[in-house]
């Protein structure tokens, strides 16, 4: 199986080989090091800053997108929120459902968030921002920057969701003015999913302090407390655990979060440029794009459904279908994981067999 998903993608045989490995009991000192150094390389991989700590949760990004909203905002606070597609839509859902006041900042998929949809909110006492850094529904990447200073001139309390983001586009917590970065396991760290992660600067750590529990597995004062010796409150993911420990050794050693982001860049522009050279027939969905994946419109009459199960029934090769009003008009080719140029060669190829047969 080729792997074109946007996760969980596709994982590197030394990184494969230690999920098979048995599981070792975890409260010891061992593995407490090692999640220790797992914290420390995931703060400098971020640029989290002084101060800053990480914390692990057994669950998926949506795990800890709403440990994130239950435990650094309260009834307290009014929060604007871009939603842009499914992930935005997610932290609407998450606001509504712990009965955070906020305001949504709707945009069309596949548009990027604009300067002048920030104005009106300038001043009129929002306290929190939300937003994912790309939306992985439609790979439009956010001006991330432009959003921090908003922040920043207004006090606004900043959640980013990099969880595909992450290791694929540049990212500096502390240059944004971010409050916290979300991540998780199964996306460009490629490791299996069941591991994600919040940063959380030193004013998120007091917000978290300040505010009481509303869950106990998703606590993050505990995460904190029991992170202090190298440990979770309750069972993590072991094995994705080591697995990660692994990951992030490689990552660093091949040169940081900086080395892995432009060699992301260049599977997605080594990607885009020979579906543009072969001349298939798909239109971009953003113009503004991340390099964790691209979105494609395929032409007129042509489901994006039908074409993702093609290439996996036809061909092994598996790419990223979406769902609801999306289904049959939006397809997403993701380009994190271990992936190389020649994995994209194959996929243009496939995408030009199934157009000499007349079905695209």
């Amino acid at each position: 199986m080729l792997n074109f998903a946007v996760g969980p993608v596709q994982a590197e045989e030394e990184i494969l080989a230690i999920g098979s490995e048995q599981v070792p009991y975890f409260r010891t000192d061992a593995f407490s090091l090692m999640m220790k150094e797992n914290e420390d390389m995931l703060l400098r991989l971020s640029h989290a800053g002084k101060g800053a700590r990480a914390v692990f949760l057994t669950g998926s990004g949506t795990a800890a997108m709403e440990a994130a909203v239950m435990h650094c905002l309260s009834s307290g606070d009014r929060a604007l929120v871009v939603n842009g597609g499914s992930f935005g839509k997610r932290f609407c859902s998450l606001l509504e459902m712990h009965g955070i006041d906020f305001t949504e900042i709707s945009l069309e998929y596949g548009a990027d968030l604009l300067p002048e949809q920030l104005e009106p909110f300038e001043g009129m006492g929002y306290t929190a921002f939300l937003v994912n850094a790309d939306e992985t529904t439609t790979g439009v990447m956010y001006d991330l920057p432009m959003i921090g200073d908003f922040c920043r001139r207004n006090g606004l309390f900043l959640i980013i969701d990099a969880i595909s983001s992450f290791l694929s586009d540049p990212f500096d917590m502390e240059g944004l003015g971010a409050d916290v970065m979300i991540a998780s396991s199964q996306k460009a760290l490629a490791c299996p999913p069941g591991l994600s992660f919040l940063c959380l600067s030193p004013n998120a750590q007091d917000r978290v302090a300040r505010i009481p529990d509303k869950s106990m597995y998703l606590s993050l004062s505990e995460a904190l407390l029991n992170g202090e010796r190298g440990q979770t409150p309750f069972t993590p993911a072991i094995g994705v655990a080591r697995q990660l420990h692994r990951r992030l050794r490689q990552i660093e050693a091949l040169g940081g979060a900086e080395a892995e982001v432009r060699r992301t860049a260049a599977l997605a522009e080594d990607l885009r440029r020979k579906v543009e050279e072969a001349e298939l027939p798909f239109s971009y969905v953003s113009k503004t794009r991340s390099n964790a994946l691209t979105a494609y419109h395929p032409p007129e009459g042509i489901s994006a459904f039908d074409l993702f199960l093609t290439l996996q029934e036809e061909y092994d090769i598996w790419i990223c279908p979406n769902g609801g009003s999306l289904r049959d008009t939006v397809f997403r080719v993701g380009h994190i994981g271990f992936l190389k140029p020649e994995d994209n060669s194959r996929l243009v190829q496939a995408f030009c067999d199934i157009r000499k047969s007349g079905r695209l």
